[in-house]
């Protein structure tokens, strides 16, 4: 019994003194954080997409508190309007970048590209475009498997059933390049944002 007593003090002190060797170590190496960079971060839309180039919202408000020059820093999702918002609030320049939209550079319909061959895999474009060109005799086109619909976070891209494409919402679309990525014969891009009726893609 007394043995066991022993352990139990000794471990609980063990414990303690960790505690206390911890408490102090963390007061000592203590990294202030700028209170600035709460503030933009609400000032984002919270979509931690990484359209911006960071993980997520709180890396792309930390990196606009601490530059000086933030004009190669901008939130697709949010645009230009909270981009003057946080701009004004840090008292820096706001970038000037023109509104974009994902755009699918592929005419391949079903009506253009007849099947030739039928995949009998797992339904995606990335694992399709690593194994052999595609179902049909395009090797350049879209594969159609919507792995691009799959990587939108925001409900702006849907396969087409008629033309086996997927179709691009613009007024859902907030540029933020998850499709652009997702896309393994680079037929998604970013172009400037058009009226519908004028849009002229070559």
């Amino acid at each position: 019994m007394e043995t066991l007593l022993i352990t139990v003090l000794t471990l609980c002190s063990l414990g303690v003194l960790a505690a206390l060797v911890l408490f102090f170590v963390a007061r000592r190496f203590r990294v202030e954080e700028d209170p600035r960079i709460d503030e933009v971060e609400r000032m984002l839309p919270g979509a931690n997409c990484g359209g911006c180039g960071f993980a997520g919202c709180r890396g792309l408000a930390d990196a606009l508190v601490g530059r000086d020059d933030i004009a190669g820093l901008y939130c697709p999702v949010g645009g230009a309007e909270c981009m003057k918002r946080v701009a004004a609030y840090l008292g820096k320049s706001a970038p000037e970048v023109e509104a974009q939209t994902a755009t699918v550079r592929c005419g391949g319909t079903c009506a253009k590209r007849p099947h030739t061959n039928r995949f009998d895999g797992v339904r995606s474009c990335a694992v399709a475009s690593a194994l052999y060109a595609g179902e049909t005799a395009c090797a350049y086109g879209c594969l159609g498997y919507g792995d691009c619909v799959e990587v939108c976070a925001f409900d702006a891209l849907r396969i087409d059933p008629e033309t086996g494409l997927p179709v691009v919402d613009p007024e859902r679309c907030t540029a933020c390049g998850a499709c652009v990525k997702a896309c393994p014969r680079r037929i998604i891009e970013l172009r400037k944002r058009w009226p519908r009726e004028r849009a002229v893609y070559v």
